[in-house]
């Protein structure tokens, strides 16, 4: 029954990384095709600040997928979830919606709390990062007196 569940959650975990690979693809070829088609329009070769912003958002998107994927990745390899990645994958996907957001219709009360949630996400990561060592292990403390 064990090896059937494994076999099963490999299977479902393989899927998932050909989806992300799909999604990535398209997504970069999205980018391409947007860029693409802003570039050609008058004044030819240039972006406003609107479009450029909305091409970052769109790259981001494609980082933040690529994350996911090698999240995805890890987790097949070492069936562990690698907290530090989807801590990094978060902030990435918070400094997007930044960069995208629309500031003429954003209340106080929303820049607060997207100021909180990246300095959770920072906090957060800080610590993963230093409870860490390069390996992905846990470092040894010192119980030395």
């Amino acid at each position: 029954m064990k090896n059937l569940l494994e076999k099963f959650e490999r299977i479902v975990v393989l899927t998932l990384m050909a989806f992300m690979v799909f999604a990535v693809l398209l997504a970069t070829i999205e980018v391409g095709v947007i860029l693409w088609q802003q570039m050609k329009e008058p004044p030819f070769l240039l972006l406003d600040v609107k479009e450029m912003m909305e091409v970052f958002g769109f790259i981001l998107m494609v980082v933040i997928g690529l994350e996911l994927l090698e999240t995805i990745k890890a987790y097949l390899d070492k069936r562990v979830i690698h907290v530090e990645v989807v801590l990094l994958v978060s902030i990435v996907a918070v400094a997007r919606k930044i960069i995208i957001m629309d500031y003429k219709e954003i209340t106080p009360q929303m820049i607060m709390a997207v100021a909180t949630l990246v300095l959770s996400l920072s906090v957060g990561f800080f610590a993963v990062r230093r409870a860490l060592d390069g390996s992905g292990k846990y470092r040894k403390e010192s119980t030395d007196v």
